[in-house]
Formats: C-alpha cells, structure tokens, sequence
C-alpha cells in the first residue's frame, strides 16, 4: 500500500513503500541465512564478511571492507575480531597503513565460506523459482541505481 502524504511525489510515496518492503525483506533474508549457515557456526554477518573478503581483488582493512559493504566500520571491525578469535582469518602487515592491517581469509575460513556457498546454491535456486531474469535485472538496476544516489548524496 503506497504511502499517501500530500508532500510526496507519487514515485516519491512509491519509492517509500519499496523501501519499507525492503527492511521488511532484508529482515528476513538475515534471518534465513542465520539458519542456512548456522550448522557451520557462521552468521548472516560473518558470511557476509567473508563473501565480502573473498571478493575483494586483494586483503584489505577493515575500513576498506566495511565501504565495499555499506556498513559500520566498527561492526565489521567486531565481526572481523571474531573471525580471528575462530581462526578463519587472519591479519597481515600493511605496506601502506602501519595500524591498519590486512584481512587474510586462512585455509579455515576458505573452507567455511566454501561450505555455506554449497549450501546457498540450492536454497537460492529455491528462492528463484517462478522470478523471472529480467525482473530480478529490474530491480537490481533500480536498487544499484538507489545506492549510487544515496553514495553521491552523502559525498555532498
């Protein structure tokens, strides 16, 4: 239902009800990866931080990390201690930054994402089933084109 408010424009009451959908669904999504990862002793938020390591070109900080995922520095700082304390990464020295280390992913932590992407890779076809291609295109263009406007509306 959209969100009726004389000073919004209509894509402005549309965008607002697409964008309460979406905590609605981002709620939801961490919860079901909580549970798909669970067994490996992971969390929506530790996988993502180890996705976010393994997709990066090369190690990082954590500063760095948390950019490329949108998030908290500190968070993702948190998260990243308590990978370490589990043994799934690791920390290299900087050449570049004295203090701020690079985030290593160890045999350990390859293994762990390697298994909750197997595990993934059924339930996401799962999920998929009866959306077609072209609307997942949509709307990740539609949400692709929200992040580069909230990213150049912060920079001003």
């Amino acid at each position: 239902m959209p969100i009726c408010d004389p000073e919004r424009s209509e894509a402005g009451a549309a965008l607002t009800a697409l964008i309460l959908d979406l905590f609605r669904l981002s709620n939801r999504m961490l919860a079901a990866g909580d549970r798909l990862v669970a067994g490996l002793g992971l969390t929506s938020a530790r996988w993502q931080v180890l996705g976010s390591i393994v997709a990066a070109e090369r190690p990082q900080p954590v500063a760095w990390l948390a950019r490329d995922m949108g998030a908290n520095r500190q968070n993702v700082q948190r998260i990243v201690n308590d990978l370490a304390a589990e043994g799934l990464v690791d920390f290299q020295a900087n050449p570049h930054h004295r203090r701020a280390q690079l985030v290593v992913l160890t045999a350990r932590g390859r293994d762990a994402f390697a298994a909750a992407m197997r595990l993934q890779a059924p339930w996401i076809n799962r999920l998929s089933e009866g959306l077609s291609v072209p609307d997942i295109g949509t709307t990740h263009a539609v949400v692709t084109a929200l992040e580069r406007k909230l990213d150049s509306d912060t920079k001003d």
